[in-house]
């Protein structure tokens, strides 16, 4: 694709030449005496030029067609794209539909130059014609093309009349109905639907009732779906809304029924939407977010109110309350049929003895002391959420690690405020030891972000006897929290995994959920060396697990400078 890049910087003006670059400029560049054929095989001979992946020699060639239909080619640059869309066909189906793709995008913004309006009007015609003998084989052109050429030429009924009978008399219309109406039928018949619909609705062809629609929602065509309907009237529209309420598709019932002003047939569904969307993001631990979008609506404040109690994140219950004076809603809940904490495990479940926060230098060395002293410890890390739109995520605030019995919070923050060299020397002990396999879930990424975050230090550049459970529990779904139900019976609540980790001091439920994190893969760990045959440490169990170990060492160390 080297032809290209050169053609596009130096343009045709350029002095020098050679034969990539004649060829080029020539097609490209003057289309005046280039007959469609020629335009199109060389436009096949640039595209397999070069080593360019598919994606970028599209993009190329697609800005240089622009350029070239724009440069007064003879006839104008609609009549010549749909002789060349004649020709498109025998180069075969690896060029076919993108080529076509490329010449009818190309055309789109010349619809509104001013000295190409009359070749537009006439290749209308010609554009009909095309359309006519795709519909019948004769060239053969797939249907996307086809509903691409019906939008890109704006083809009419009259524009197809004219090209079946010579004239745009209203026999010939009621005529060409028909006709068009006959591959309606077909195209149903063998399922091809979107340009059945496309048809339809194009040429106001009446040929499909309530059986159609609800084949097209069963079947999941539900962008065709909500175009047949809109087609048929009122009454197919709010069947559609309907069979989307049943599905439980909400966001697609609301923009319905906001599109088409049917809010006094169905007034509950945006508010149900509205409840399935703050549902979603409470799921999601977005409980900011979910807040603002309630809007201070006290119904969905309300109910945001009855997902934290729910979810047993009874902090949240109370800042709520306090913020909106629901007391009286909250005490008229029963927190005994509200509150299903018992389906996830907890620090007691598991016997964990202890949680230490560590943010002073003293506590930080004999962490790490204790910590060098266990064979296995899980590892994870928090940071504040930060959802505006590109914006760089927040830097990490604590990292948690923890044996079976026990879990260290550390308040990364203060210590690198406090003192980095020693925060860096402890970790660096943790990190590049090979005396302790250290756990994580999606590792990687929260040694990214700690690299991130704290760049200077070294002990995120470099570590030893890394075991990233995700990837030794490849076939397990729903994060850490499934893997935890697939292995200890029993997963893990994560309503608080989008809390503010930056504020001081961390509520005590953020540091229990925090060090769970941590302790529950050292017990998924032991669980799954218990399964194994014999309940032993099989040969095979521990190649399996030590096929995922991964180190990295950073020899050429960098002086730190603080």
């Amino acid at each position: 694709m080297g032809c290209f890049e050169e053609v596009t910087q130096e343009g045709p003006g350029t002095n020098q030449h050679n034969d990539e670059r004649s060829i080029c400029l020539h097609p490209f560049y003057d289309l005046s005496h280039v007959p469609p054929a020629t335009f199109i095989y060389l436009l096949k001979d640039c595209y397999t030029y070069g080593t360019n992946k598919a994606t970028s020699k599209f993009k190329i060639l697609l800005q240089l067609v622009k350029v070239a239909l724009h440069n007064a080619p003879q006839p104008g640059p609609f009549t010549y794209a749909i002789q060349c869309m004649y020709i498109v066909p025998l180069l075969g189906k690896t060029y076919s539909e993108g080529f076509s793709h490329m010449l009818t995008s190309s055309l789109k913004h010349l619809k509104s130059v001013e000295s190409v309006q009359k070749d537009f009007l006439e290749a209308k015609y010609l554009a009909a014609q095309l359309v006519l003998n795709i519909l019948d084989s004769v060239v053969p052109h797939e249907n996307r093309i086809l509903v691409k050429l019906l939008e890109t030429f704006e083809i009419e009924l009259r524009d197809m009349a004219h090209a079946l009978y010579g004239s745009e008399l209203d026999d010939d219309l009621v005529k060409a109905k028909e006709h068009l109406r006959q591959y309606v039928k077909c195209f149903m018949e063998s399922e091809s639907n979107a340009i059945a619909v496309a048809l339809i609705t194009r040429f106001s062809i009446q040929c499909c009732d309530e059986s159609f629609l609800i084949k097209l929602i069963e079947s999941n065509q539900l962008d065709i779906a909500e175009e047949c309907a809109t087609f048929m009237g009122k009454e197919m529209i709010s069947l559609v809304i309907q069979k989307f309420l049943d599905m439980k598709m909400l966001k697609s019932a609301n923009k319905l029924v906001k599109e088409h002003d049917l809010t006094e047939e169905f007034p509950d569904v945006s508010y149900l939407y509205k409840e399935s969307l703050v549902k979603k993001l409470a799921e999601k631990g977005c409980w900011d977010i979910a807040e603002a979008r309630a809007k201070k609506e006290k119904k969905l404040v309300e109910y945001l109110v009855y997902l934290a109690m729910e979810a047993g994140y009874m902090e949240k219950v109370d800042e709520l309350c306090q913020r909106y004076s629901l007391e009286g809603y909250v005490n008229s809940l029963v927190p005994e049929k509200v509150f299903c904490g018992s389906d996830y495990l907890d620090l007691k479940k598991l016997d964990v003895q202890e949680i230490v926060w560590v943010d002073e230098i003293n506590g930080l060395l004999n962490a790490t002391s204790c910590i060098e002293a266990c064979k296995i410890i899980g590892m994870d890390c928090e940071w504040r959420p930060n959802f505006e739109k590109n914006s760089k995520p927040s830097k990490v605030s604590i990292i948690q690690i923890a044996s079976d019995k026990i879990a260290f919070i550390f308040d990364l923050i203060k210590l690198y405020e406090d003192d980095p060299k020693v925060l860096d020397s402890c970790f660096r002990r943790i990190m590049c030891s090979s005396n302790i396999l250290k756990l994580g879930f999606d590792i990687q990424c929260d040694l990214h972000q700690l690299a991130q975050s704290y760049g200077e230090l070294e002990c995120f550049q470099s570590y030893e006897m890394l075991l990233d459970m995700q990837k030794l529990f490849k076939g397990v779904t729903g994060g850490l929290s499934g893997l935890s139900k697939e292995i200890l019976g029993a997963g893990l609540n994560k309503t608080r995994r989008n809390s503010n980790w930056e504020q001081r001091p961390l509520s005590q439920k953020q540091k229990e959920y925090a060090a769970l994190d941590a302790v529950v893969l050292v017990h998924i760990f032991h669980e799954h060396i218990r399964r194994q045959p014999q309940f032993g440490v099989s040969e095979g169990c521990k190649a399996e697990w030590k096929s995922h170990v991964v180190s990295r060492v950073n020899s050429a160390r960098r002086p730190l400078r603080f």
